[in-house]
């Protein structure tokens, strides 16, 4: 028990894992006779549920730079693919104009562990974007090369951190009050499309996902989703 006494729930769960390893292996050579963490129950991990906006919060937002000037059309561009595409804001910030495919309407990933996946645009994305490119992203580059999509006023790549400054504050320009983090859109975009029936592994796919248990996360989206489609279709709903 003492492994547990003080420690946060996962952190005493791996504890106990590995204590529970390392008696079986002894065991198993005949070192010891019994197990001492046998009886020792585990500790409860709950379900870390994301933080996701609203529909009506997410509009708020993305019209909340405007377009009156060309810092304010790359960050509503950003907003759009971000929405649009659920990337990482990581992912988003590395873009390059050679991983856009504006004739197909989709972008090219290469995320987590090199794993490559396509993401359609979305008819609204690709507008403002190609807003973006045609009349903004020339005022960045002063002439000079570039490869990454969404610029700073010095014609470098925006970084993680800046964007991150933007959001929080055309969040409080917008009045959203949901608390937000790094990946609050990539969450809204997951759980709006579940809402809008999408299957878990859509999801899986187009988050990039390795693995089906990481965007099970989401599962929780779908069953209310359920629960509410269920009462509203079924006759004794």
């Amino acid at each position: 028990a003492e492994v547990m006494a003080g420690r946060r729930p996962r952190t005493g769960a791996r504890r106990l894992s590995a204590l529970r390893r390392f008696y079986r292996h002894l065991q198993a050579k005949g070192s010891v006779s019994e197990d001492p963490t046998e009886g020792i129950e585990g500790p409860r991990i709950g379900i870390n549920l994301p933080q996701s906006l609203s529909e009506e919060e997410v509009e708020r937002l993305l019209a909340a730079p405007g377009d009156q000037t060309p810092e304010a059309l790359r960050d509503r561009a950003m907003l759009e693919v971000l929405y649009a595409t659920g990337l990482r804001v990581s992912e988003l910030v590395a873009l390059r104009l050679s991983e856009i495919d504006s004739q197909a309407g989709i972008v090219r990933i290469v995320g987590k562990g090199g794993r490559e996946r396509l993401v359609p645009l979305g008819e609204e994305a690709q507008a403002v974007l190609a807003d973006y490119l045609r009349d903004a992203r020339a005022v960045f580059l002063k002439g000079m090369p570039a490869t990454a999509v969404f610029l700073t006023r010095r014609g470098g790549p925006m970084t993680r951190q800046a964007f991150w400054c933007n959001i929080k504050r055309y969040a409080a320009k917008a009045g959203v009050e949901t608390p937000l983090s790094p990946h609050t859109m990539r969450h809204a975009f997951a759980t709006h499309l579940i809402n809008h029936g999408a299957d878990l592994r859509v999801v899986q796919l187009l988050l990039g996902h390795a693995d089906l248990s990481t965007t099970q996360i989401y599962t929780h989206v779908a069953r209310e989703r359920l629960r509410v489609l269920h009462a509203r279709h079924h006759p004794r709903g």
